[in-house]
């Protein structure tokens, strides 16, 4: 018998991930695809399509070999406001 996160299809899901620190749009390439938006109190936000889970766990790894401390991670719906949480800069 198959659990319900196995009978799911993976989704593409809309990310906010925010980050302690400061990254500038020269990692824009680096994580392709994502926004890169820079917060008044020196933190970073990346926002944008996550295709899947695997996507997901590969991004944070690419965070954490950067050794910049990961403040949160919210899906988003593609219609909400991306700025919800927190003031841009």
């Amino acid at each position: 018998m198959m659990t319900n996160h196995q009978q799911r299809a993976p989704e593409a899901m809309i990310y906010q991930i925010c980050l302690r620190g400061k990254l500038d749009q020269s990692w824009a390439e680096w994580f392709a695809g994502l926004e890169i938006v820079a917060l008044a109190n020196g933190d970073t936000l990346l926002i944008g399509l996550i295709p899947d889970q695997a996507a997901l766990y590969g991004l944070i790894k690419k965070i954490r070999d950067l050794g910049m401390p990961l403040i949160s991670l919210l899906p988003i719906s593609s219609t909400s406001n991306k700025f919800t949480s927190h003031e841009q800069a």
